[in-house]
């Protein structure tokens, strides 16, 4: 792995932190708070690696579904209260303070929304182009 930066991932990453910033302070409750929220998050970490590294799309798509699947499973045994963070705000608005089994598909549907698109680019990038 090398690191390499790539101006589109990182704008996509950028805009993404942006409507999950606006997602956390606008919108307490309800679909779009709980699992769209789940459903960006992992296209976020995906932009972020893919923004600041080499690894290939295959490789980046599992890093970020085991990332997002170990943390969903650290709720399971409740990973905050051993750091005596449970009461904190900020930890369980990244890290989550409750286990559920949506959050796990919401985070599958995101990586392969990623992999479609990812798919669709790349053989369809040299379709707009031609020559004069």
């Amino acid at each position: 792995m090398k690191l390499q930066f790539n101006k589109y991932y990182l704008v996509l990453a950028h805009s993404l932190f942006l409507m999950e910033v606006a997602i956390a302070f606008i919108i307490k409750t309800g679909f779009i708070r709980y699992t769209f929220g789940d459903y960006l998050v992992v296209i976020l970490l995906y932009a972020i690696i893919r923004g600041c590294t080499n690894l290939k799309v295959w490789v980046s798509a599992l890093v970020v579904l085991l990332i997002a699947y170990l943390i969903e499973m650290l709720q399971l045994v409740h990973f905050l209260t051993y750091f005596n963070l449970e009461n904190n705000p900020t930890a369980n608005l990244i890290l989550g303070s409750t286990f559920q089994m949506g959050d796990l598909l919401a985070y599958t549907l995101g990586i392969l929304t990623v992999l479609i698109f990812e798919h669709y680019y790349a053989n369809n990038k040299n379709t707009y182009s031609f020559k004069i």
